[in-house]
């Protein structure tokens, strides 16, 4: 078969050839982001304040997307591994099928609860006005966003990970471009305030999805999307989501923690909560390259644990691993260094700086031993163990964190809540590292 390269090329070189596109990705995404925010902003506070709102339902769409996307991705590589083409061909077009119907029943829900949902954090009716103008289409293209995912699942399952770098650019890059214009009007388009940038985000969407089906339609994969294919298999059904809802959560964990930890440290002080969004803010781009790998090592590592390549995965592992502890000590380093520099980017209040800068310093002891936990969730994943990687997450994000922060915070005040950080990554790394090796069967294994 055409991918087997995935185990007869070096390791190395191959990891990064996987890796590097969804680094510039996630880059330009990130940008993407950041510039939609700001000609937001431009309109009024209130249409900032209701793009802020609606921010974490498009979270949603998307973890869940992403989420059951990684347990697709899964399943495909694995068979693709194990020579299993038909249950390859099934995976994905079930996949698709079951993504198409997550859009449509997700669209249903938010076009009937939008409302509810804005009215449980403000009374005030000109920022409701602007959520329902914004979300009704945004939301309006979650079948786009579904199937988009997906296949960009399905590209980097068989390697494809160059295709999936050009779709994200491209809809991103007019996003960008359509953001002014249908915003502010330009020429003979009028000028359509927040509808504008829902707008504009819907149709850079489009054309990521429109780049993937002209590709696959273009130069069919290894992988075929087939009508035949939709009969109900009850197996392939039950392994894509044990993988996706796992994956998904796995995703969700971060903004449960942020809101727990919002909520002890607003006890102390609004500055401590403009820190902790600052922190996260900067994590973001740290983590990064490391979720690049993570993103890159995913199909590798499902295809040799299909293909019973048992030192190939381990290899796989170890090359990711040490590629991720790298990234996190320089930004470790960076964060020792230079906390408050890091800190004045986002703030000129001389206090929330100093109160920062002890944050930086004392969270990123962490970032080192993080990165047994981040390879070890993504490896599981990688070879449809969506379960164990939850645990992983729930240990880091939830079980120890959470609490460790409450009491520590009694202790010491907000300080406390900063060594939660490193004290929960040290403790899940452990705990990872042997949850990996009884999960993907090396614990018998002692070479």
């Amino acid at each position: 078969m055409e991918q087997s390269y995935m185990k007869e090329r070096s390791v190395l070189p191959l990891l990064l050839s996987m890796s590097v596109p969804m680094v510039i990705s996630m880059l330009v995404n990130s940008l993407y982001n950041i510039v939609d925010s700001i000609f937001v902003a431009k309109i009024s506070e209130n249409a900032m304040t209701a793009l802020s709102l609606v921010f974490p339902v498009q979270n949603l769409i998307n973890s869940i997307a992403v989420g059951f996307g990684v347990g697709i991705s899964a399943v495909i590589a694995i068979c693709l591994g194990a020579q299993k083409q038909r249950q390859a061909d099934t995976a994905a077009s079930q996949g698709m099928l079951f993504a198409i119907l997550h859009g449509m029943i997700l669209t249903g829900a938010w076009l009937f609860g939008i409302q509810h949902f804005l009215k449980m954090f403000t009374e005030d009716a000109d920022i409701i006005q602007e959520g329902w103008k914004y979300s009704s289409i945004v939301i309006s293209f979650s079948v786009v966003i579904m199937a988009g995912i997906t296949f960009e699942k399905i590209f980097q399952s068989v390697g494809k990970m160059k295709i999936t770098m050009i779709g994200m650019i491209c809809g991103c890059v007019v996003n960008i471009i359509l953001d002014p214009i249908m915003i502010f009007g330009l020429g003979p388009v009028p000028a359509l305030g927040i509808r504008g940038a829902a707008w504009a985000t819907g149709i850079g969407q489009t054309v990521t999805l429109a780049i993937y089906v002209a590709v696959y339609a273009a130069k069919p994969l290894n992988v075929k999307l087939r009508l035949k294919n939709l009969k109900w298999d009850r197996a392939v059904c039950t392994r894509l989501y044990t993988v996706g809802i796992p994956a998904a959560m796995n995703m969700a964990l971060p903004s449960l923690l942020i809101s727990a930890l919002n909520g002890i440290l607003a006890a102390y002080s609004q500055t401590y909560v403009v820190v902790l969004g600052v922190y996260y803010k900067l994590q973001t781009f740290l983590y990064m390259p490391a979720n690049g790998i993570v993103q890159g090592m995913r199909p590798l590592i499902g295809y040799n644990y299909g293909a019973e390549e048992k030192q190939r995965v381990k290899k796989i592992y170890r090359i990711a691993l040490t590629l991720i502890a790298v990234i996190m000590g320089v930004g470790m380093l960076v964060c020792l260094a230079l906390p408050d520099y890091l800190m004045g980017m986002f703030t000129e209040n001389p206090q929330t700086v100093e109160a920062g800068t002890l944050a930086l310093r004392t969270i990123s002891a962490g970032f080192l031993v993080s990165a047994v936990s981040v390879t070890s969730a993504g490896a599981l994943e990688g070879i449809g163990k969506g379960v164990p990687s939850l645990m992983i997450s729930l240990l880091r994000y939830v079980i120890i964190i959470i609490p460790a922060a409450f009491l520590l915070s009694r202790i010491s005040g907000a300080a406390g809540v900063w060594h939660a950080f490193w004290i929960a990554e040290a403790v899940t790394a452990l705990a990872a590292y042997m949850i990996y090796r009884r999960a993907s069967g090396q614990t018998s294994d002692h070479s």
